[in-house]
């Protein structure tokens, strides 16, 4: 607190490995309360999601399961986390659900935009960092994303967001290109003719703009990134969906 280390009395460390290790000890008890009483429940630690079939049965089953867990196990409940609603409004352990009539397993908005967060940190040209080794470290995260996110039944957010992270990736590398003459040569070099080289290296399109443009594109396309080793999170999730 304030730059000053205090040694706790009471409690456990908020995300040390003991906590859900109690969690699951203490509300063990909770586990058999929701089975005798006929509930579908889902529980990881003390995050836990309980589906009836209406709103009202929803109040009914909050007041009763609140009063257990307080009166009798002795905890007491973060209401501002608690709520009634829909299942596809809300999110478990980073995934939700499909409003559909059979509703499949999705990443939730909140983990897509942490993922985008933390690309948009990996990618950025103020790191100085090598384009080898900035794939290396994006490898490395995407890696253990999908493997975590491969439960998703849907496969389309994999591909939206590898389109997504390759024009991050063309937008850095055309930063790190940076000088006209330097632009012009690097595209020529990829097989593009002089004078549109000359035309593209001199444009005035904002970073973002230009890295969705024709002419990245086709040149700096998904064989390329291949070629430096870039891993695609869409064909990971449909190896591990396969596995």
């Amino acid at each position: 607190m304030n730059g000053v280390c205090v040694r706790s009395k009471e409690g456990t460390p908020q995300g040390g490995p003991l906590s859900p290790l109690l969690a699951n000890i203490v509300l063990n008890e909770l586990d058999k309360e929701l089975e005798k009483r006929g509930h579908n429940f889902v529980r990881y630690a003390d995050d836990f999601h309980i589906y009836v079939s209406s709103r009202k049965a929803g109040y009914r089953v909050m007041n009763l399961i609140t009063a257990f867990i307080e009166k009798k196990l002795h905890l007491k409940v973060n209401r501002e986390k608690s709520a009634v609603d829909r299942p596809w409004r809300r999110k478990f352990l980073g995934f939700s659900f499909t409003s559909h009539r059979e509703p499949k397993v999705r990443v939730d908005k909140k983990s897509v935009q942490r993922l985008k967060k933390k690309i948009r940190e990996l990618t950025s040209r103020s790191k100085g960092w090598s384009m080898d080794y900035r794939i290396k470290k994006l490898n490395q995260y995407l890696i253990g994303w999908c493997g975590y996110f491969a439960l998703a039944d849907t496969k389309s957010i994999f591909s939206s967001l590898d389109k997504w992270i390759r024009r991050r990736m063309r937008m850095c590398l055309w930063k790190e290109w940076k000088l006209p003459k330097t632009r012009k040569r690097k595209l020529i070099s990829l097989g593009v003719p002089k004078w549109k080289a000359h035309e593209w290296a001199n444009t005035r399109k904002g970073y973002w703009r230009i890295a969705e443009s024709p002419i990245l594109s086709k040149t700096l396309n998904n064989s390329y990134w291949s070629r430096l080793g870039l891993r695609s999170l869409y064909q990971r999730y449909i190896f591990l969906r396969q596995s």
